[in-house]
């Protein structure tokens, strides 16, 4: 199946594509809202702007895929594979990410808001000025990931592994992030306020100008100290 194929057969009100194979082909601002690519290869392919809303890419190989300024609000992308991929500035609110792997993928300027993330892997993906507030991001592997200036309020990453990543700037008011590893993270200038830090790795992290007022640091005490310095 071509470009061209997929575009005439979603124009004759087919929806069900899963298991095609697009792999590298040009979908530059297709239209494919609320269809189904369940398996489907979509490596290399461009994505960019495409309407994907509502869309199933369960499974679905997308690794290397230009997917910058996609619609993906509400789609489901579980343990599909988005290696490489270009995500900058795509809007994924409300999405189903959970088990995907994202590994050395750009989203910086993402729009995550609510998306539910559980147990994906972003390991040194590029998140910078992304805004993952009130994501669910429990087991999250974010080691050696760029979140500089990265909205995260509210969000839930119970027991993620943020080893090694980038967090200056960040914003974590009142996120969840009991057991979560940051050991040798960069949490300069971050703000924590109201943040559960319960059982929480901070060993060798970067705590300059970090903000922990009202912070749970440990079971059932919260503190309240002067910004870090």
């Amino acid at each position: 199946m071509d470009a061209d194929e997929i575009r005439s057969r979603y124009a004759a009100g087919e929806r069900d594509f899963r298991d095609a194979d697009l792999s590298g082909a040009n979908l530059s601002g297709v239209n494919l809202s609320e269809a189904n690519l369940n398996e489907a290869n979509l490596s290399e392919a461009n994505l960019s702007g495409a309407d994907l809303i509502v869309s199933s890419l369960s499974d679905a190989n997308l690794s290397e895929a230009d997917l910058s300024e996609a619609n993906l609000i509400g789609a489901k992308l579980g343990i599909a594979n988005l290696v490489n991929a270009n995500l900058v500035g795509a809007n994924l609110s409300g999405a189903e990410l959970s088990g995907a792997n994202l590994q050395n993928s750009s989203l910086s300027g993402a729009n995550l808001i609510g998306a539910s993330m559980i147990r994906i892997n972003l390991r040194d993906a590029n998140l910078s000025g992304a805004n993952l507030s009130i994501a669910n991001m429990i087991g999250a592997d974010l080691r050696g990931a760029n979140l500089i200036g990265a909205d995260l309020s509210g969000a839930n990453l119970i027991e993620a592994n943020l080893t090694g990543a980038n967090l200056s700037g960040a914003k974590l008011y009142r996120s969840n992030l009991a057991n979560v590893k940051f050991n040798q993270a960069d949490l300069s200038n971050a703000d924590l306020t109201d943040a559960n830090l319960a059982k929480t790795d901070l060993s060798d992290a970067n705590l300059d100008n970090t903000n922990l007022e009202g912070t749970i640091l440990t079971l059932g005490k919260s503190v309240n100290p002067s910004p870090v310095s």
